[in-house]
Formats: structure tokens, C-alpha cells, sequence
């Protein structure tokens, strides 16, 4: 049975409270300050000299990787596999955290941890009013929420009215450092928050098909005359076909990033596939040979 424990406490604790309901707790918090104290042995003189190196600036990529890693695991549908990847996520996320706790240390702009963890689980309270009764929250709050699309526009709500991040434009809430695909997706969920959508699928269909003919039509000028000019027409063109393919994944319920992750991963085998078997029938991986080529790749799609 499902342990049951008095939510509204959960607004002053700062994890001193450790009562028997919450022995998971207890012992997340003791696995998680393991690896606290493993990150500061890390970064401490007579540490491991990668990680005394590093800062906030050079694990972005570090982190994204990770992250990126973790979605596949999860798709995978791999729980062993999922674990390890979001573990690596936890220590990337903790060792930057830390990092900016000796920034703090040093004189310099930063933060604890702790901090950090009890601004987020303010947050979190902040913006679920329904769930916890001394909600900030509650200022704004408009009558019961039952649905996930009533959580979602309270949770706006809360962000405008009480936070305070009522911005000019609903997408200067998506992060320009997002990548392409990602902040496409985004800016058009904002967009459609604010009623700016096409009312149905087929509109958003007829799109794709609208933008591949100006496309085509750019391509054929480009072909013609190979301006700078004309180039980035086409490039504009092509930009606007992917921004479409990417709503109407939207429409459908699909994320785009994960569509694309795993149409990736699907290539790289088939791919894989055919230079193994140009390897094992010399055959060299050139243009003349493309039709043996796509014949090992209709294979490689009925094998993989």
C-alpha cells in the first residue's frame, strides 16, 4: 500500500524532518549525499586534475550529451540503461551546482546547493496551489483544476502574476540557445497557448505541401543562377518546410527532437548495414555501384 504523508508539512521542511513515512526519503538523501561528497573529493586538491579543470562554461556540452543520452535510454525503453544514463545526468548536474558553490567560496557570483534544491522545491509549491493549500499560488488561482490543460495554463498564470516573468512576447520564454529543431517546437506550443493555431490536422499538412513547392520553386531559380542572393532564398525556403514538418509533428503529438533522434539512429544501422556488406562482397562504396547499394539497404531494412 501506498505510504500517505501530510503534504502541507512538506512547505517548511528543509530535510531535517526525517520521520518513517519517509525512510525512501532518508535514504535517497544519504545515496545522494554520497555523491556530493564524492563530487567535492573531485574537485578538492589531490583530486581527479579533469574534473579540478572544468567549470560551468566547459560541462555544457558535457551536459547536453548526457541529457541527449538519457532520452535514447528511456526510448529504448532500457531501464538498466536508463539508470546509468540518468545517474551520469545527476552527476553532471550536481558537479556544475558544486561548482558554483566554490565560485561563492571564492568571492565570486554563485550559490549553494542547497539553495538551489530549496528555491526549486519553493517553486514547485509555488506553482501547484491544487496540490498544496498554502500555495502561493493560490492568488491567482481560478476554481478546481482537474485536467493536465488546466495545470498547464495556472502553471502560465503563476509565472506571469505572482513570479513576476511576464515578458513582452510569450517566446521570449524559449531559450535562444535551444537548438533549432527544439526552439522551433517550443515557440510554436507558446504560440498555440495563445489560440495561435490552425484549428485542425489538414491545414497543417497543407502547409508542408505549400512550402515543398516554394522550395522546389527556389531550388529551380538556384539551379538557374547560384547567387548569393538566390541561396538564401533557398536556405529560407527550406527553413520554412522544416519549421512546418515540425508543427505538424507537433499536431500529431510528436516530438520532433525524439523523431529525429531515432529516424538518426535507424539510418546509422541500415547504413552500417551496407558498408558490412560491401565489405564482405567488395563492392566499393561508390556512385556507380548505388544499385547494389540500395539492394543491401532494402535488405537492411527487413533484417533491422
Amino acid at each position: 500500500m501506498e505510504k500517505t504523508f501530510n503534504k502541507d508539512s512538506v512547505l517548511e521542511r528543509r530535510g531535517q524532518d526525517t520521520r518513517a513515512y519517509d525512510e525512501d526519503a532518508a535514504r535517497t538523501a544519504a545515496a545522494f549525499c554520497r555523491l556530493y561528497e564524492l563530487i567535492r573529493i573531485l574537485r578538492a586538491p589531490g583530486g581527479c586534475p579533469w574534473d579540478r579543470e572544468q567549470n560551468p562554461m566547459s560541462m555544457r556540452r558535457d551536459l547536453i550529451e548526457e541529457v541527449f543520452e538519457a532520452v535514447d535510454a528511456i526510448s529504448s525503453g532500457d531501464a538498466p540503461h536508463a539508470k546509468e544514463e540518468l545517474g551520469d545526468v545527476f552527476l553532471n548536474t550536481t558537479m556544475i551546482s558544486y561548482m558554483y558553490r566554490q565560485q561563492l567560496e571564492n568571492g565570486n557570483d554563485g550559490w549553494t546547493l542547497e539553495d538551489e534544491l530549496n528555491e526549486l522545491v519553493e517553486k514547485l509549491i509555488r506553482r501547484h496551489p491544487h496540490v498544496f493549500t498554502q500555495s502561493e499560488g493560490k492568488a491567482v488561482a481560478e476554481g478546481p483544476v482537474n485536467t493536465s490543460k488546466e495545470v498547464l495554463a495556472q502553471w502560465d498564470k503563476i509565472k506571469e502574476k505572482v513570479e513576476g516573468r511576464e515578458k513582452n512576447s510569450i517566446l521570449d520564454e524559449v531559450p535562444q540557445g535551444f537548438p533549432p529543431l527544439l526552439r522551433a517546437y517550443k515557440m510554436q506550443k507558446k504560440a498555440a497557448k495563445k489560440g495561435f493555431d490552425w484549428p485542425s490536422l489538414e491545414p497543417t499538412r497543407q502547409k508542408i505541401l505549400e512550402e515543398l513547392k516554394e522550395v522546389d520553386e527556389a531550388a529551380a531559380d538556384f539551379q538557374k543562377d547560384k547567387s548569393q542572393e538566390n541561396q538564401v532564398h533557398l536556405e529560407e525556403e527550406i527553413g520554412d518546410l522544416f519549421f512546418a514538418a515540425v508543427n505538424y509533428a507537433r499536431k500529431l503529438g510528436v516530438d520532433p527532437e525524439i523523431a529525429m533522434n531515432a529516424a538518426n539512429k535507424k539510418f546509422y544501422k541500415r547504413f552500417s548495414y551496407v558498408e558490412e556488406k560491401c565489405r564482405e562482397e567488395n563492392v566499393e562504396m561508390v556512385q556507380d555501384n548505388l544499385s547494389q547499394m540500395d539492394k543491401f539497404w532494402d535488405q537492411a531494412k527487413k533484417e533491422l
